[in-house]
């Protein structure tokens, strides 16, 4: 019996000896690590640093030399390919107030200018979404200082807007709003001193979309009205800087009259204005890309065809 409990306890503390030696030269890496909840906050100087780092981490939206990015909730626009950058003083969120909002990934077109020469960029804000204020923020010297102005202290459901220097002195902005169904209004206003203040002009009085608008000058504009299912260019010009406005006219060839629908914008060329009319939304003629070029002799009164252009011209 004597022998038997003997022979036990060796048994007992044979496994003792063992269980401490494997415990002692265990892999630490397999086990479980826990961390006792102390109250007090956690170090968090690591998370802070990869945040500020992240934020400075910025990138153009595109390969240009002159861009801008819309990380980080901010505007931001660069002069040297993202090299160095400049922040904007306006919210993001304002520059895509109103109706339309585009997709927020990149401004809105024409709403904005950002050149070696000129940034200037359109925002809307205000509780009232029918009756925001629009405003311009633009800088003259690459970033360096900015000035805000207001367009108009009040204006509905902001869709369409454009904003352009025709020269150092005279800038124009157009903005549609107040939409119901295929119906808004539009509104030219012009800046004789660039930019520091707005005047609002007289309109053509249609009420259809607006597509695109434009000043060439300090006198003559132009407004191109169709984006829903057009079947003829509507296109009103000006030239006494919006004090009046009248229907320009299109001599179309008849194989052309269901084709060449939407008027672009006229630029000038030597002694006379030049217009593409594109073929609309719905578009199918030789795939829907190609437009028709008309001259005009009389300062975009009335227009003659001229030729066919085709998408890569």
């Amino acid at each position: 019996m004597k022998t038997l409990i003997i022979g036990l306890g060796s048994i007992i503390l044979i496994g003792l000896i063992a269980g401490m030696f494997i415990y002692e030269n265990r892999d630490e890496d397999t086990l479980p690590q826990y961390q006792m909840d102390t109250g007090e906050p956690e170090d968090s100087s690591n998370a802070t640093t990869q945040t500020e780092a992240q934020q400075e981490d910025l990138w153009p939206v595109d390969g240009d030399e002159i861009s801008y990015s819309l990380q980080n909730e901010k505007l931001h626009i660069t002069y040297d390919k993202g090299e160095s950058w400049v922040t904007v003083p306006v919210e993001k969120d304002k520059l895509f107030a109103g109706e339309y909002n585009g997709n927020k990934q990149s401004l809105i077109d024409t709403s904005y200018i950002l050149t070696e020469k000129q940034a200037a960029f359109l925002y809307a804000e205000g509780t009232n979404w029918e009756a925001q204020t629009v405003g311009i923020v633009y800088s003259e010297d690459q970033g360096k200082t900015w000035e805000k102005n207001i367009v108009t202290e009040s204006f509905p459901a902001l869709r369409f807007r454009k904003v352009d220097f025709v020269n150092d002195q005279f800038a124009y902005v157009i903005l549609s709003g107040g939409r119901t169904m295929s119906q808004e209004g539009t509104q030219p206003y012009i800046s004789e001193d660039g930019g520091k203040t707005w005047t609002q002009t007289n309109t053509p009085g249609t009420t259809r979309l607006v597509s695109d608008g434009a000043f060439i000058n300090e006198k003559t504009g132009f407004l191109s009205y169709g984006t829903i299912n057009p079947d003829q260019p509507d296109l009103y010009v000006t030239e006494d800087a919006g004090e009046s406005w009248e229907m320009a006219s299109f001599q179309m060839p008849v194989k052309y009259e269901p084709v060449f629908v939407t008027a672009e914008m006229p630029v000038k060329e030597e002694d006379h204005l030049s217009i593409l009319v594109n073929q609309g939304p719905n578009g199918d003629y030789l795939g829907g890309k190609v437009k028709g070029k008309f001259i005009s002799e009389d300062n975009g009164k009335t227009w003659d065809f001229s030729k066919e252009v085709q998408p890569n011209e």
